[in-house]
């Protein structure tokens, strides 16, 4: 009865590990309510269909309290029909072709003398660094964001949660 009961165990582990596995960037971030604005705006840009495509990507994803962060009504503003073109190079700029875990990230700072820049799918650039021990985001505007959480597996690849929406040119 006690092997029986461990195998239903393993059993349901393995189930429950591989279904969090099989969850898309948009899947997981769906299910995470630091990124419904995020997801809303996905959904706005009509990059789901995108993001939920085999990739590997890496997204800094910015989290809720980033966007709240804007100037008042920007995401009211970008959420529209007529910002979708804009919302989409800004949603682009913070997504990466590849994934790129936060260990092979410090070790491309690390190896290219503190900082390494990286191309983002909209085109731009993307310069990141370190402070500390903390990964840095710097945009074509100079603004900076810092990833507070990385490394969250998805299918498709990799999501790492950022403190501000970095922006394009």
């Amino acid at each position: 009865k006690i092997l029986k009961i461990t195998t239903l165990s393993v059993l349901f582990l393995c189930l429950t590990t591989s279904f969090a596995q099989s969850e898309t960037i948009v899947g997981v971030a769906a299910g995470n309510e630091n990124f419904t604005t995020l997801v809303a705006a996905v959904k706005a840009a009509d990059l789901v269909e995108t993001l939920n495509s085999e990739g590997p990507f890496t997204v800094f994803a910015p989290i809720n309290s980033a966007f709240e962060a804007l100037p008042a009504g920007t995401v009211e503003g970008l959420l529209k029909p007529e910002s979708k073109k804009a919302l989409t190079g800004i949603l682009t700029y913070q997504v990466v072709a590849g994934k790129y875990m936060a260990g092979d990230v410090i070790k491309a700072i690390e190896g290219n003398k503190g900082s390494f820049s990286v191309k983002t799918v909209q085109g731009g650039t993307i310069t990141l660094s370190l402070s500390g021990d903390k990964v840095m985001l710097k945009d074509e505007k100079g603004n900076m964001a810092t990833v507070v959480m990385a490394d969250v597996a998805a299918s498709n690849g990799v999501i790492h949660a950022i403190d501000a929406v970095v922006m394009p040119n």
